[in-house]
């Protein structure tokens, strides 16, 4: 069973589902991390939605470099969740299912070409506080006990 975060689906509303990719990106005890501007601000971990046709991994790759600006090598799955949200840029009802992996950030390439999204390096504990997605926050948190 796929654990669920965040609020309960609501009766009546119809959830388009949304596949996404996302990354836990360590450097020694510093975590890799995007700040999203809009629609709200908050920090996230790098990814994204995966695209028709497309596989996770490669979402995953196109994701995390669009909205760090870094590559990353040897990405491992280290599970999934699900959340129901509603994604205004979308103006979409959206059940959220997000595999999340952890990966080595190999180098910067480029400033994050996403809009709206700034590539912070920070302390990984630090982090956990900080993420705005429950999910992510309980997977960093495992991660983190874990390693």
């Amino acid at each position: 069973m796929i654990p669920r975060f965040g609020i309960p689906p609501m009766k009546g509303v119809r959830y388009r589902l949304r596949p996404g990719a996302y990354a836990i990106l360590p450097r020694g005890n510093d975590l890799l991390v995007t700040y999203q501007h809009a629609p709200d601000a908050e920090f996230q971990l790098p990814g994204g939605g995966i695209d028709a046709g497309e596989s996770p991994l490669r979402a995953l790759h196109r994701e995390v470099m669009e909205e760090t600006g870094w590559h990353i090598a040897a990405p491992r799955r280290l599970g999934a969740y699900r959340r129901f949200v509603f994604m205004p840029e979308y103006d979409l009802w959206a059940e959220k299912l997000c595999t999340i992996y952890v990966a080595h950030p190999v180098r910067a390439v480029c400033p994050p070409t996403e809009a709206g999204h700034t590539a912070l390096w920070m302390p990984a504990h630090d982090a956990v506080g900080l993420l705005d997605n429950s999910g992510d926050r309980a997977f960093l948190e495992s991660w983190l006990n874990w390693r």
